[in-house]
């Protein structure tokens, strides 16, 4: 019996970095809005890096609300799609070529969106984390919050309900 050598565990952690890379740089509003994702695992922690252009209330001065809403909405869908993909990943079966160039797998698509605003966003980071409580073929529902300073003090958080694309393998 012949036992495959498992990849160097930089090989692996190359190809998960570059994979969320594409997948996340691949959407326009995510880059717009300046998301990044910080990876620890199978774990996707979004970070919205602040700008002035995310200010929507410049006398308190605070985040937009439009702004929050999308990160989490674009969080819930980026974490969702990882799941996704975390099996063909792992496998090296993704071709991260076509990831790259910006042959993205279909994501997603928001069926609803609930958000609740919690407390003002202040003029600085904020981290962001989905946790996906159903996902099947065709719909997953998710929960997402966003924070700054204290991931106990959140200060907006939502329930997305998502139509989930087709494996038309």
């Amino acid at each position: 019996m012949s036992h495959r050598k498992p990849e160097p565990v930089q090989v692996v952690k190359q190809r998960r970095d570059t994979a969320l890379r594409a997948l996340a740089e691949g959407v326009p509003y995510v880059n717009f809005l300046g998301i990044t994702f910080d990876r620890r695992g199978d774990e996707l922690t979004g970070v919205l890096n602040y700008d002035d252009k995310l200010i929507g209330n410049p006398d308190l001065p605070a985040l937009h609300g439009g702004v929050t809403a999308a990160f989490l909405e674009v969080t819930s869908i980026i974490t969702l799609s990882w799941m996704s993909l975390w099996d063909e990943v792992e496998s090296g079966r993704l071709d991260l070529g076509s990831l790259e160039k910006g042959q993205l797998p279909r994501l997603p698509k928001t069926i609803d969106f609930t958000i609740d605003y919690l407390r003002p966003g202040l003029p600085r980071d904020a981290y962001a984390r989905a946790r996906v409580t159903r996902s099947g073929r065709r719909y997953a529902s998710v929960h997402a919050e966003a924070w700054q300073d204290n991931r106990d003090r959140p200060i907006v958080q939502a329930v997305g309900h998502f139509l989930m694309p087709w494996d038309e393998r």
